[in-house]
């Protein structure tokens, strides 16, 4: 099945140039020139991208990132622009796009964009080494995502966004005997109610209008492999009665037919939400969450393993300064205060868009305060304890050359020397140890 591209373009010559030449790398492709019409389209088909002007006769780019944001459709974005194009890509990278594309818009730069967005995960895995966390929670869940692996159970995985739930998953997956399998994410708050019975099944031609030819679903390209259900929780209660007959007898029926078909697949979930709670309030099936939850994993919070955030900001650093050809060698002394100091709300995603706010902004090679885009208050704060800290480490080195010079005077006599630094020979014995001096 090929890629689908959204195209949201008013210039029809551009629009057309770019069209053909996607199509031509093998991507489906549709153009619109407006906002509403390019939301109309999302409700009818389905995009695996979206590349999307700024400035358009209705709407703009950044209201129509900001329409998928709400309703919680999660599709690679990039924003296209020639003006002030600078602002424009920061603003539209802090509400969540993949990236942007300057005008004019060469053949080379857009294919090769495209092919990055959307290559298959386990070209992304070949390329690209995940930094691994450091803290003693975070092994822990790896520990275990290890030893559950090999089995073929269902996984449930619990933790806040932007946890790396998905990241997770990934490894249980690469581990199992279906690692050379397919690995589909879908987001079951992002898919329209009225094509969530599609989306998940597929459909045959004819079974609905505009169902113009046959279409797999996530389970039949899953099959052989793992099936990843992000934001479980989020799940219409008709999708999960369905669903939970395709884990108790392993079988579904596309939209349009009664013909069943086999569905091998291994299923892990994920969540932020408490579903002890939702099935209370007859949210979500208890029946259902029995079959998902056979293994359970919890993700910490960012918040609770600062060891983590250092090697994970230098990681997404060089990550980002190679892919947008940016010359960045390290944070300076304030940035690294910040990222210690900062709670981390968003978790490990928002400490990733940060530092790529950084890199695309900075004008030194050091990344500063004012490049991770904290407010004012904060940055003022920061740098006052830095100030601090530096008036503390000079005192420091003072005394140390202090107590130095008072041993060499006094030939390394301990009394004597106490005595020329005017403290006691225990408060001295204190200062050998603290330098560690003999």
């Amino acid at each position: 099945m090929k890629q689908r591209i959204l195209i949201v373009e008013d210039n029809v010559v551009l629009s057309q140039l770019q069209k053909k030449w996607l199509e031509r790398s093998g991507y489906d492709v549709v153009t619109t020139m407006n906002e509403p019409i390019a939301r109309k389209l999302m409700g009818c088909q389905e995009f695996d991208l979206i590349l999307s002007d700024i400035r358009l006769p209705e709407g703009s780019g950044i209201s129509f990132l900001e329409w998928l944001n709400k309703s919680q459709i999660r599709i690679p974005f990039v924003i296209m622009t020639d003006y002030a194009s600078f602002s424009d890509a920061v603003y539209a990278v802090k509400l969540g796009a993949s990236d942007y594309l300057p005008k004019p818009v060469y053949k080379d730069r857009l294919l090769e964009l495209v092919r990055d967005l959307l290559k298959p995960l386990s070209v992304i895995r070949e390329e690209k080494t995940i930094v691994r966390r450091i803290s003693t929670q975070a092994k822990e869940v790896e520990r275990l995502a290890l030893l559950v692996a090999p089995s073929d159970i269902s996984v449930m995985i619990l933790g806040a966004n932007g946890t790396g739930k998905e990241s997770i998953a990934q490894s249980v997956h690469q581990n199992s005997d279906r690692g050379n399998g397919p690995f589909i994410a879908v987001n079951c708050g992002g898919i329209p109610q009225y094509l969530t019975a599609s989306h998940f099944f597929g459909h045959v031609k004819g079974a609905f209008t505009g169902a113009d030819s046959d279409r797999k679903g996530c389970i039949e390209l899953a099959n052989g492999g793992t099936l990843f259900l992000d934001e479980v929780g989020n799940m219409p209660l008709e999708l999960q009665v369905m669903l939970l007959r395709v884990l108790q007898e392993h079988v579904y029926s596309p939209v349009g037919t009664l013909k069943e078909r086999t569905a091998d697949i291994r299923v892990i979930s994920a969540t932020n939400e408490d579903l002890k709670k939702a099935i209370s309030e007859g949210r979500f099936r208890e029946d259902l969450y029995h079959r998902l939850c056979e293994f359970e994993l919890r993700m910490p919070s960012l918040a609770e393993c600062p060891e983590d955030i250092l090697p994970f900001a230098e990681f997404f650093r060089k990550l980002f300064s190679e892919k947008y050809r940016r010359v960045t060698t390290g944070f300076t002394v304030g940035a690294k205060e910040l990222l210690l100091s900062y709670s981390w709300s968003g978790n490990i995603r928002e400490l990733k868009n940060k530092i790529k706010r950084a890199v695309i902004v900075t004008r030194q090679e050091l990344l500063s305060p004012e490049d991770l885009g904290f407010d004012k208050e904060m940055i003022i704060e920061t740098c006052r304890k830095d100030r601090s800290t530096i008036m503390k480490i000079r005192d420091e080195e003072r005394e140390l050359e202090q107590v130095k010079l008072a041993l060499e005077k006094s030939g390394g006599n301990i009394t004597q020397a106490a005595g020329l630094l005017g403290i006691s020979r225990q408060a001295l014995y204190a200062r050998l140890r603290k330098y560690n001096l003999k």
